[in-house]
C-alpha cells in the first residue's frame, strides 16, 4: 500500500565552515514514518530550487519544523534588530505561501515551534524576538548544557480552550510539554485561534479558525519521543490520518472542528 507523503521542511546549514545542507532532523521523519504512518521525504525550502506550486501537487501533507533561524520580522512589519537573530529569508519565501495556500486548499499541515510562528505570521500575527524579557513571562529557550533527554524533558503544562480542538484530540485540558524556544506570539492574527497557553500566558497551540483542512500547530517539540509521548502521539496520528485522506481524495478531513 502506498503511504501518503509528507513534505518535510528543512534548514540549511554548514558544514565545515564551507558545505552547505539542508536538514530535518531524523526525529521529525521517524515521527512521520512510525506515528503518523506516511512516507517521509525532506524539502529544500529555497524557492531557486522549489516553487509553492510544485509542491503543493507533490505532497499531501507538510511538517513544519523547528529551526534555530527566526521569520524575519518584515514579514509582519517590524524593522529586524540583533534581537531578533538570524534569518532565513528563502525558507520564508517558501513556508509562507505554502501555508496560505494550504490553508485555501484544505491540505494538511502540522506546525512546529519555528513551524508555529511561521503559520502564526502568515495569519497576520507578531512575533516578540525574546519571550523571556517580558515582565512575568518564563526562561522557554532550550537548556545550553545537558544530554538531549534534559534539553527535551517536561518543563510546563500547557492549559487547552475547554471543549476545543487540542482538549478534545488530547482527552485532556491540560498536559505537559517541553519548551525549546525563544520567539512568541505576541498578537494574534484574525484567523490565528489560540487553543493552549502556557502558565505564563505564552501561545502554545493553535489552528486556522475557518480552515477546511488539518492546521495544528504547536510550539514545543512534539517530534521528540513521539511513539511513546501521550502528547505527541494523538498529535502525529491526527496529522497522518488527515494526509491519507487528502491523498485518498484529495479532500480535507473532516474532523477536529472546535466547539
Amino acid at each position: 500500500m502506498t503511504r501518503a507523503r509528507v513534505g518535510i521542511i528543512t534548514n540549511q546549514n554548514v558544514v565545515d565552515n564551507q558545505y552547505r545542507t539542508y536538514s530535518g532532523g531524523v526525529m521529525n521523519t521517524q515521527a512521520v514514518a512510525e506515528v503518523s504512518g506516511c512516507l517521509p521525504l525532506l524539502i529544500p525550502a529555497d524557492p531557486r530550487f522549489v516553487s509553492v506550486e510544485e509542491l503543493l501537487d507533490c505532497f499531501d501533507g507538510f511538517v513544519l519544523t523547528g529551526g534555530r533561524p527566526n521569520v524575519h520580522p518584515e514579514e509582519y512589519g517590524e524593522e529586524a534588530t540583533e534581537a531578533h537573530g538570524t534569518f532565513d529569508r528563502h525558507r520564508d519565501a517558501i513556508t509562507l505561501p505554502l501555508i496560505r495556500a494550504c490553508v485555501d486548499r484544505g491540505q494538511p499541515f502540522l506546525g512546529i515551534c519555528r513551524g508555529f510562528q511561521e503559520v502564526a505570521v502568515a495569519m497576520g500575527s507578531t512575533l516578540h524576538p525574546e519571550i523571556r524579557e517580558i515582565p512575568g513571562r518564563l526562561n522557554h529557550r532550550m537548556p545550553p548544557d545537558g544530554t538531549i533527554e534534559e534539553k527535551f524533558a517536561l518543563r510546563h503544562k500547557v492549559t487547552f480552550t475547554e471543549g476545543g480542538v487540542f482538549h478534545k484530540l488530547m482527552g485532556a485540558p491540560e498536559v505537559m510539554t517541553n519548551t525549546l524556544h525563544g520567539q512568541g506570539v505576541v498578537r494574534a492574527g484574525k484567523r490565528f485561534r489560540i487553543d493552549g497557553y502556557a502558565p505564563d500566558g505564552t501561545p502554545e497551540a493553535a489552528y486556522v479558525e475557518g480552515a477546511k483542512g488539518f492546521t495544528l500547530s504547536v510550539q514545543w517539540h512534539p517530534e521528540y519521543n513521539a511513539g511513546e509521548d501521550p502528547v505527541s502521539r494523538p498529535l502525529f496520528e491526527a496529522f497522518g490520518a488527515a494526509a491519507r485522506t487528502w491523498a485518498e481524495r484529495g479532500v480535507p478531513q473532516p474532523v477536529l472542528q472546535s466547539a
